[in-house]
C-alpha cells in the first residue's frame, strides 16, 4: 500500500513501529473487549493425542464466551489449580459463582485459589456453549 504510493519502507522501520505503538494498541484492544460475566462453567474432555490420554480443560461465562482452554496430562488438583490461576490470570477477575461437573479436584482447588467463590456441582449441567467441543463428529 505505501509502494504504490511512492513511499519505501524496509522491514526494519515496520519492525521499530510495532515495537513502539504494537503495546499500547494491545492495551487499548484489551481495555474494549468484553468483560467476562460473573459466573462460569469449568468443564474437563479427555483427549488423546499421539496415543496418550490428555485432558483438555475449559472455561466458559454465562454468554458462552470461551475464557480459557488447556490441555493438560493429569486431571487432579494441582492442574485444577493450575487452569484456575490461568483463567483469572486471562479474564483479570474472579466469578461470583462456578459451576462444575463432579470432578473432586475441583473443591480444593477452589478453596485454595478462589476462597469466596459460591460452587455449584451438576452431573451434566447443560453447557452454554458448543462452539468448540471436540466430540463433536468432523464435518
Amino acid at each position: 500500500m505505501l509502494a504504490e504510493r511512492g513511499v519505501s519502507v524496509t522491514y526494519e522501520t515496520i519492525r521499530a513501529w510495532c515495537a513502539k505503538f504494537g503495546p499500547s494498541y494491545a492495551t487499548a484492544l484489551r481495555r474494549r473487549r468484553a468483560h467476562p460475566s460473573d459466573k462460569w462453567h469449568l468443564d474437563e474432555v479427555q483427549l488423546k493425542i499421539k496415543g496418550k490420554r490428555h485432558w483438555l480443560w475449559r472455561a466458559v461465562d454465562r454468554q458462552g464466551v470461551v475464557l480459557d482452554i488447556l490441555v493438560q496430562q493429569r486431571r487432579d488438583q494441582h492442574a485444577a489449580e493450575t487452569f484456575l490461576r490461568r483463567v483469572i490470570n486471562a479474564t483479570g477477575s474472579e466469578p461470583r459463582v462456578v459451576i462444575t461437573d463432579k470432578l473432586l479436584s475441583y473443591l480444593p482447588a477452589l478453596r485454595r485459589v478462589l476462597p469466596n467463590v459460591d460452587h455449584r456441582r451438576h452431573k451434566g449441567f447443560e453447557q452454554p456453549s458448543r462452539e468448540f467441543t471436540p466430540t463433536d463428529p468432523p464435518t
